[in-house]
């Protein structure tokens, strides 16, 4: 069998031998496999998925002016909520840790997926791009029901197969948002099955602060949106709705669904702030007099540099990411 990666193989292999798999666990293979998946170790030591030479751009790459942007924002929350001092910031999901520079006056604390929670504190949770990277099932429906989404093996490639019913705590999910995909006729909807855990590990370690996620969403009005979903696949800065191709060589992503997040947390105690796009958040976060300080710099080549940075974090980057603040009392 002759395949375009070794986790290609292994998870061919894991098909034929204990059938079909929900997409979560397909998804979960293909980003995080210790060995072969797209942000295991191994593969980062060979190449970054972000940047020129990556697949994709982040927020966080736009340096520095976001990093000294966000660092004014938290600066805002800590003087509102009155958090203790150093106030420490925990970087969920850190990566290449690249807020970390830019948080002079905090106590940084990069956590990264999969590790051990930290000890519990008074402070900030930052998220960049975590929740659209947590792996979902897929949802299939049609006129005579909704069905999940299996990855099958079939004649030398992934392919997607309906199987069992959706059942069990997220059938009223999917029926509630059935109510306004189904006008479209056939429709995909993924299911967040990882994120009430991610949130429930956030929440065990802030006794009171506050929560701020960066990603890109909808909420449950704006679903009617993605009648085909939402699975999105990036290679070398190129997007595709192919997500079953090449896992471990290529990233994959689900819209964030904001307004079952904001539930989830409820739940655990945080109270939601307002959702707004990245743009408005940073114009609100740069009020004080930010966008000078963010702006400089020694030369006017590096001014210009700043100066695009800004110019695509607000109009570019800034209307297709959202942020979504939540506060929690102790």
């Amino acid at each position: 069998m002759t395949t375009a990666s070794p986790l290609e193989a292994k998870l061919a292999e894991r098909i034929e031998r204990h059938g079909p798999l929900l997409f979560s666990e397909f998804m979960e293979a293909a980003l995080y496999d210790p060995e072969h998946g797209y942000y295991s170790a191994a593969r980062r030591a060979q190449a970054e998925p972000t940047g020129i030479a990556g697949d994709y751009y982040t927020a966080a790459q736009v340096q520095p002016v976001f990093g000294r942007i966000v660092c004014e924002a938290l600066r805002r929350i800590r003087e509102e909520l009155s958090l203790p001092e150093p106030c420490t910031v925990a970087d969920w999901g850190a990566g290449r840790r690249l807020m970390g520079e830019f948080l002079g006056g905090f106590r940084y604390l990069p956590v990264e997926a999969g590790q051990a929670a930290p000890s519990p504190f008074e402070g900030i949770v930052f998220t960049n791009e975590l929740f659209d990277a947590l792996p979902v099932d897929v949802v299939h429906g049609t006129a005579e029901g909704c069905r999940l989404r299996r990855v099958a093996w079939r004649e030398g490639a992934f392919r997607w197969i309906d199987a069992e019913p959706v059942a069990g705590e997220w059938e009223e999910y999917a029926k509630r948002l059935e109510e306004r995909l189904r006008e479209n006729g056939e429709w995909i909807l993924e299911i967040p099955v990882r994120m009430e855990a991610v949130l429930r590990q956030i929440s065990s370690v802030v006794r009171r602060g506050a929560l701020i996620i960066i990603d890109y969403g909808y909420t449950e009005r704006e679903v009617i949106r993605f009648p085909r979903g939402t699975l999105m696949s990036y290679r070398r800065h190129a997007a595709s709705e192919d997500v079953l191709r090449n896992p471990g060589l290529q990233d994959i992503t689900a819209h964030v669904p904001f307004t079952l997040l904001e539930r989830m947390a409820a739940q655990m105690g945080w109270k939601a702030g307002r959702l707004e796009n990245l743009s408005s958040w940073l114009l609100r976060a740069g009020e004080r007099d930010m966008f000078a300080a963010a702006l400089h710099a020694d030369s006017e080549d590096q001014a210009a540099r700043l100066r695009l940075q800004l110019k695509t974090l607000l109009f570019g980057m800034g209307e297709t990411f959202r942020v979504l603040e939540l506060r929690k009392e102790g």
